[in-house]
């Protein structure tokens, strides 16, 4: 009798530490540098973290921290993630340069051809070619945006002798490389600190997605915002990083990462890029309704910018290959991935 009472309440001890196994919650932290109003937040972040915490049964909760709420500035967000500051955060790879070499292809000119989520499923096809750079963080996803135009304050653009001398914000060096080789002048800032620099007259306008514009208010300080026409009409891109904290992801139960890897893969980097094409006509509709015009320049006007944009692909293949990484395979590769789910 007594040996069965010993079953019993071993068993019932058994049966209560696997509930609490089973039952174990967590609360995740997400931490980026846009407003809580920015596409970012409103169209990716809280619906992905909304349909992990119902799949969850409310297991997995989040609390997230926009506008670099926790600390710090948006340079230091990947640091941040990686040390454990902040379970999860979205941010810029070329916010820390050198520190993503291999990523950073999809940034060149004529990779990215506008279409975020051609990019985004190509950047999923390559991942194992970029992986030595995120081997110090769980990726959850990389994606881009719909791609740079640009946007000024007061001058009309149309060929690239129009912006030389002019001072351009840019968000990674690809980007200053590309803004040199125009002989314009690059001013790098992370995006929240733009509206200022162009009230203030500190740049003459800067590279950036028609999505920033309704959380940035820069309707009320762009007169024109420059594109071009159909395929290839954006001047670059920039990618981004929504990654964990590696010991925090690897500390959680096997069926709450499943959860996680089942809402990381390639399904979610083809919707990221849908959120982000999406939204640029908001921005293009707040630019032609406010003091502004978007203008489309012609195939022959684009051309003027992407000759001189090409020596930028030519330095970074050359910069590659000399710290031992396969450059020109890597925008072969890129190209050639972007291409194949371009419509």
């Amino acid at each position: 009798m007594k040996h069965i009472t010993k079953l019993l309440a071993g068993a019932a001890v058994a049966t209560m530490v696997s509930f609490g196994v089973h039952a174990q919650e967590v609360t995740l932290t997400v931490h980026h540098f846009l407003g809580p109003k920015a596409p970012a937040q409103s169209k990716m972040i809280e619906p992905w973290a909304k349909k992990i915490e119902e799949e969850s049964n409310g297991r997995i909760k989040f609390e997230i921290f926009p506008s670099m709420s926790l600390g710090g500035n948006p340079p230091e967000l990947y640091r941040q993630v990686r040390d454990g500051v902040a379970d999860i955060v979205w941010t810029l790879p070329g916010y820390t340069p050198g520190v993503f070499p291999r990523l950073e292809v999809f940034e060149l000119p004529g990779v990215h051809l506008g279409d975020a989520r051609a990019t985004n499923l190509a950047m999923w096809d390559l991942k194992d070619e970029y992986a030595e750079d995120l081997k110090d963080v769980h990726t959850l996803a990389v994606h881009v945006h719909a791609g740079q135009a640009i946007h000024l304050t007061q001058k009309d653009v149309r060929t690239v002798d129009d912006v030389k001398g002019l001072k351009l914000r840019t968000p990674t060096r690809t980007g200053s490389w590309m803004i040199e080789a125009w002989g314009a002048e690059p001013v790098g800032m992370p995006v929240p600190a733009l509206p200022q620099a162009m009230s203030l007259g500190v740049v003459d306008g800067g590279l950036v997605p028609f999505e920033v514009v309704p959380p940035l208010k820069l309707a009320e300080l762009v007169a024109y915002s420059v594109e071009g026409e159909g395929v290839n009409s954006r001047f670059g891109t920039s990618t981004f990083l929504f990654a964990m904290n590696k010991d925090r992801y690897d500390s959680l139960p096997d069926d709450l990462k499943e959860i996680l890897d089942r809402n990381s893969g390639r399904e979610f980097a083809g919707h990221i890029g849908d959120v982000f094409n999406d939204v640029e006509e908001v921005g293009k509709k707040m630019i032609n309704d406010g003091k502004g015009q978007v203008v489309q320049l012609t195939a022959e006007q684009k051309a003027t910018f992407d000759a001189p944009a090409a020596t930028v692909v030519d330095r970074w293949i050359e910069e590659a290959s000399s710290n031992g990484i396969d450059g020109a395979k890597l925008v072969e590769d890129a190209k050639a991935a972007v291409l194949s789910h371009t419509k």
